[in-house]
């Protein structure tokens, strides 16, 4: 394969992923907006629903964001009465994440949104599981 081939290809899977993301912030947004809720608050919202309390870092390292992205995006879900940050009693440097009622509240409609989205993907379950699959061994390399 030439040098040319392998560059176009590098440009196709750029603007492939680039789109792909851009698709799911717009099929998101006019399901989130209702709730007071970016795509990245929802991401966090699902994450939280697997448990609490978990550190902003252990969050940040789930989802990929750095402490400067997940820092501003728990103190706007603080402020909207989502969450709870506080320090950890054990260890002071960390801060703890609980769900409030609201945030909890919000679990059903929030699977609702995640239904919606895959329905709108128009992909098998499998063909889904595979897709996240892929790009997640494409975000998240195994360590060599």
């Amino acid at each position: 394969m030439s040098m040319q081939s392998r560059q176009q290809i590098g440009t196709q899977l750029s603007f492939a992923l680039y789109g792909a993301a851009s698709r799911m912030n717009r099929l998101h947004k006019p399901l989130l907006d209702p709730l007071g809720l970016t795509f990245p608050q929802y991401l966090v919202m699902l994450e939280l629903f697997n448990g609490t309390p978990r550190t902003v870092g252990d969050i940040g390292n789930k989802l990929g964001m750095d402490t400067g992205t997940i820092t501003p995006l728990l103190k706007r879900l603080e402020a909207a009465g989502r969450i709870v940050r506080m320090r950890d009693r054990t260890d002071e440097r960390r801060v703890l994440i609980t769900l409030t009622d609201d945030g909890l509240a919000l679990q059903s409609e929030l699977w609702r949104v995640t239904e919606k989205i895959k329905s709108a993907c128009q992909l098998s379950d499998a063909k889904l599981e595979e897709l996240r699959d892929t790009l997640n061994n494409f975000a998240h390399p195994a360590d060599k």
